[in-house]
This record gives structure tokens, C-alpha cells and sequence, in this order.
């Protein structure tokens, strides 16, 4: 028998404690493949990319399963509103169908998918969009470019042109445009974060070059849940997952270098450029979510100036433990909250 190489051997034992149940070897295999896709970052963050884009579609379709138990039929849907010129950039439109006769204009929910940057759709989330349409919202949820063929700051550019476009043709897509809400989860918080302070903040806005024609006090609200915030902070090299998060900032950003790179850095790091210009927010994250420090640190930001804000967050010893994403769980008592806070929120915002 052959001995396990060194990299393959200390994986192995990470897993061992992340998947319990995996037999020695499956554990085995696992550990080779991640050991391969390490290799290969030193090279390209290509393969990572794809393989963290395969794991959010397996991820997705049980989410997407889920969600689909508890979504309402009673919401009629207009699929693929073109935004913008590239073929991606389209949106799919929920709308309770008591509110679908000519001239009907709803506050308007425009909810960011998750996905680390390089995955995620916005058809895995289809239920979730349903459940807030049928609360008495127009619910718009864009598809956006992926890392690695797209690079920030593209992204927040598709979403803030998607509330431009909404503000352009706002009856016949049944949009008050000037009560706007911009939502995200995990990666899409960011992206939504960060389109906030494009709206509210001209300074952040010429940081990122990116273009606005909404008005501020349009902006009525922001939905963060368990989101990446400060990708500065993230960056830790003798974490096990260093090489696959160094290899996602990698494409995402464009540069290998992306440490160096401040206008990818500066911009991505987002708490430091929270003022009181920021909409009002409701951020929500589980006592297991690894990225609960960010929320953390995100809301000290909006305490600290001032932002009205509800911040939903659990205790460290709280059971059930909440992973990522728990939100989108609503079998738990827990996500129903959340999800209860949330339409609360948005309705006392847009009135």
C-alpha cells in the first residue's frame, strides 16, 4: 500500500471533520480531487471556479426543492426581461396575481442570487421569489455575468442598470419606481450592498465607475442575508479553504494579484463605506454561518452611523444550528421568522 501524499493526507483529515458520514473512502477520493483543484490554483482559478459553480448547482436544486413546497401558485410570472444587451442580462418578474390588471404599480423587491461570484441562478430561487410576491411586492430577481468570464465591478453595474430599466417602463412591469428595495443572499448581499451605496453615495459610485439615474430617497430599503461584506477580512491563508477563496477572488477580480489590487480591495470591503446615506436595512445571518462575523462586522458599520436597521441574528449556542443560507429553510421555525421580519421590514419602509 502506498502511502498518502502529505496534501492529500491533511485534507483527508479536514474532512473526517466536516463529512462524518463519508466512508474512509470516499473521504479518500474527496481529498484527492480537492488536492488536485489546489494544484491547479497556482496556475488558474478556472477549475475551482467551475468546480464551486457545480457544488451551488447540487446545493441549488435542493434548495429549489424546498422552496417549491411552500411557494404560492397564485403569482404570475413574466421570465427573461431583457435589461440589458448581453444575452444574460434578463430578469424574471413575480407579481401576486390580484395585482396584475393594467396599471397596478407595487413596491418593487429587486433580490440578487448568491453563488461566491461564480455560480448561483436565479431560477434555483424561483419559490423564494414566489413567497415574497404573494406578501404584495413586484419581485425582480436578474441574472447576472459569473466569475471568471465576468469581472467586478460587472455585476453591481447589471443590477443597478436593472433598477434603471425598472424606472424606465415602471407600469407595464406593474414597478413603483419610487419605492425600490435592493435584496441579496450570500455573494448577491454583497452585490446588493454595494449597488446600495452606488444609489446613496456618489463617492462609492466613482470608485466602482458606475452610473446611476436612480434617486436616492427612491431607495427605500436594503435585504442583506448571510452575506460576504468585507472580502479583506475573509483573506486568510492558513484556513483549508485558502486556496479555493483565494482562487474565486482571483477570477472574480480578474488578477492573480488581487491582494494588491486597491480598487478591487477598497471596493470590495464594504462596511468602511457605510454613512448615513445608507437605506435602511434588515440583515439576518446563522449562529453556523462562517460569514457571521461579516454580518457582524457590517452591522457595527450601521450602528455606528446611524442607519435604522434590524439586525436578526441567534446566540452562538443556539439549536437548531443555522447554517448558511438558513433562510431559505422554511421547514424551520427560525427561517420563518426571518422571512417575516423581512416582508415586515420592506413593508414599513415602502409603506
Amino acid at each position: 500500500m502506498h502511502a498518502s501524499p502529505p496534501e492529500i493526507g491533511s485534507t483527508r483529515a479536514m474532512l473526517a471533520e466536516m463529512v462524518p458520514d463519508a466512508s474512509p473512502a470516499q473521504r479518500t477520493a474527496l481529498a484527492a480531487t480537492i488536492g488536485a483543484l489546489k494544484a491547479s490554483a497556482k496556475v488558474s482559478p478556472v477549475p475551482i471556479a467551475f468546480a464551486v459553480r457545480k457544488l451551488f448547482e447540487q446545493t441549488g436544486a435542493e434548495t429549489t426543492a424546498t422552496l417549491r413546497r411552500h411557494a404560492p401558485i397564485d403569482v404570475v410570472v413574466w421570465p427573461d426581461e431583457p435589461y440589458g444587451e448581453r444575452p444574460e442580462e434578463v430578469a424574471d418578474i413575480f407579481v401576486p396575481a390580484r395585482s396584475a390588471g393594467p396599471g397596478v404599480q407595487l413596491p418593487t423587491v429587486v433580490w440578487v442570487h448568491g453563488g461566491g461570484f461564480v455560480g448561483g441562478s436565479k431560477e434555483q430561487l424561483a419559490g423564494w421569489f414566489r413567497i415574497l410576491a404573494d406578501a404584495g411586492f413586484c419581485v425582480v430577481a436578474p441574472r447576472y455575468s459569473l466569475a471568471p468570464r465576468a469581472h467586478h465591478p460587472t455585476p453591481v453595474r447589471q443590477v443597478v442598470a436593472v433598477l434603471d430599466h425598472l424606472r424606465r417602463d415602471p407600469v407595464r412591469l406593474h414597478v413603483d419606481p419610487t419605492r425600490l428595495v435592493i435584496a441579496g443572499d450570500s455573494a448577491g448581499a454583497h452585490i446588493a450592498a454595494q449597488a446600495a451605496l452606488v444609489v446613496t453615495d456618489p463617492r462609492f459610485a466613482r470608485r466602482l465607475g458606475v452610473r446611476t439615474t436612480i434617486d436616492p430617497a427612491h431607495l427605500r430599503a436594503t435585504v442583506l442575508c448571510c452575506g460576504i461584506y468585507d472580502v479583506a477580512a475573509m483573506d486568510d491563508p492558513t484556513s483549508p479553504f485558502g486556496p479555493f477563496f483565494d482562487a474565486v477572488m482571483w477570477a472574480y477580480a480578474g488578477t492573480r494579484r488581487w491582494r494588491l489590487d486597491q480598487a478591487f480591495t477598497l471596493g470590495t470591503s464594504l462596511p468602511g463605506h457605510v454613512t448615513a446615506a445608507f437605506p435602511p436595512a434588515f440583515v439576518t445571518v446563522g449562529n453556523a454561518d462562517p460569514l457571521a462575523p461579516q454580518s457582524d462586522e457590517l452591522v457595527g458599520a450601521l450602528e455606528a452611523a446611524g442607519v435604522v436597521h434590524d439586525a436578526l441574528r441567534f446566540p452562538g449556542d443556539h439549536q437548531p444550528a443555522l447554517e448558511h443560507e438558513y433562510q431559505f429553510d422554511l421547514d424551520l421555525d427560525d427561517a420563518r421568522l426571518a422571512l417575516d421580519r423581512m416582508v415586515a421590514f420592506v413593508r414599513a419602509h415602502t409603506g
